[in-house]
C-alpha cells in the first residue's frame, strides 16, 4: 500500500485541553507526514487558542463547552473518526508523529491495538515511572499477557474494534487502561513498540496522588470484569486460610471452635461464589454482539 492509501486510511484523534502553545506545531507535523489523513483535535473546553490555533493548522475541531475529561475527549473523537483506523496522540508535544509509522506497521502485520510503550527515562519522574511499572505488573498478572506501558495515550486501533468498547470507558485519564484490559478480554491481538516520550509543552493536567489512585482503582474495576477469579480467588484462600489457622490456634489454645473461625470459613465461601457469579456475568458483558 503507498504512502497516500496508508494516509486516507487513517483518523489522528488528539485530546486538548489549553495547549496553545503546542497544537498547532503537533498538527502540523501529522498534516506534512500524513497529507490525506483526517485531523481530529477535541477541544476540552480550552480558555486559551488552542481550537483556533488547532483548526488554522489544518484540524477537524469538535469543543467541549466545558471540561469533560481526557476520556471523554477520546470519546467524542472516536465517534467522529470516519477512516479505519485510528492513531490517539497527546496535544502537548510528547509524541512524534514519526512513531506512527512503525505503530502502523505492527498494525498491518495483524495486531488490532499497538500502543507505543515509553522506556523508563520518558517518565515525568522517578515516582510516575515506579507506579507505572506497577500497574503494569498488575495488568500483566490481571490479563496474562505481558503489558508494557498500561498507560500510554499513543497507541494505533482498528477503529471498528475500539469502537466496541466506547461504552466501557471512563470520562478521566484512566481510558488507556480501560481499553488495553477489555482488548485483552475480547481476545483481540495488543502490541508495543517502544518510543521515546519528549518533555511535555506547558503544564501536566494530571494529579499524580488522585489520578495515581484512580489508576489503581480502574485496574481493579477492569480486573473484575476481565477475569474475577484472579481477584476472588486469592481472596477467598485468605480468608479461609486465616480462619483455619484461627481454628487449629483456638482448638489448641481453647478446645473449641470460635466464632471467629466461621465467620473467616463462611466468608471465604460467599468471596469465592461472588467471583463464580461475576466470571457469569463477564462472559455475558462480553458476548459477541454479531
Amino acid at each position: 500500500m503507498c504512502q497516500s492509501e496508508i494516509s486516507s486510511s487513517l483518523s489522528f484523534v488528539v485530546p486538548a485541553k489549553n495547549e496553545d502553545s503546542s497544537i498547532a506545531a503537533v498538527v502540523g507535523q501529522i498534516v506534512e507526514r500524513y497529507p490525506q489523513a483526517e485531523v481530529i483535535v477535541v477541544n476540552d473546553g480550552s480558555d486559551d487558542d488552542t481550537a483556533r490555533l488547532a483548526e488554522s493548522a489544518g484540524a477537524k475541531v469538535i469543543s467541549h463547552p466545558y471540561s469533560k475529561g481526557n476520556g471523554a475527549s477520546v470519546k467524542a473523537g472516536a465517534r467522529a473518526a470516519s477512516n479505519e483506523i485510528i492513531i490517539f496522540m497527546d496535544g502537548d508535544g510528547q509524541h512524534n508523529p514519526a512513531d506512527a509509522e512503525r505503530l502502523l506497521a505492527a498494525l498491518a502485520a495483524g495486531y488490532d491495538m499497538v500502543v507505543g510503550a515509553r522506556n523508563r527515562d520518558s517518565q515525568a519522574s522517578v515516582g510516575r515511572a515506579t507506579a507505572n511499572g506497577f500497574y503494569n505488573s498488575l495488568a500483566s498478572f490481571m490479563t496474562g499477557h505481558q503489558v508494557a506501558d498500561l498507560t500510554s495515550g499513543y497507541r494505533a486501533v482498528r477503529a471498528d474494534k475500539f469502537k466496541e468498547f466506547l461504552y466501557l470507558l471512563p470520562n478521566g485519564f484512566s481510558y488507556p487502561t480501560t481499553s488495553t484490559m477489555a482488548f485483552f478480554r475480547a481476545g483481540y491481538s495488543v502490541a508495543y513498540e517502544p518510543i521515546v516520550a519528549a518533555k511535555r509543552e506547558g503544564k501536566s493536567h494530571l494529579k499524580p496522588w488522585k489520578d495515581g489512585m484512580r489508576f489503581l482503582i480502574i485496574i481493579f474495576k477492569i480486573g473484575t470484569l476481565y477475569s474475577p477469579l484472579k481477584l476472588f480467588v486469592p481472596l477467598a484462600a485468605l480468608f479461609f486460610l486465616s480462619g483455619a489457622a484461627w481454628y487449629g490456634y483456638t482448638f489448641v489454645t481453647l478446645g473449641r471452635f470460635t466464632n471467629m473461625s466461621a465467620l473467616l470459613l463462611t466468608g471465604s465461601v460467599v468471596v469465592f461464589m461472588m467471583g463464580l457469579i461475576s466470571e457469569q456475568i463477564t462472559a455475558l458483558m462480553y458476548k459477541d454482539s454479531n
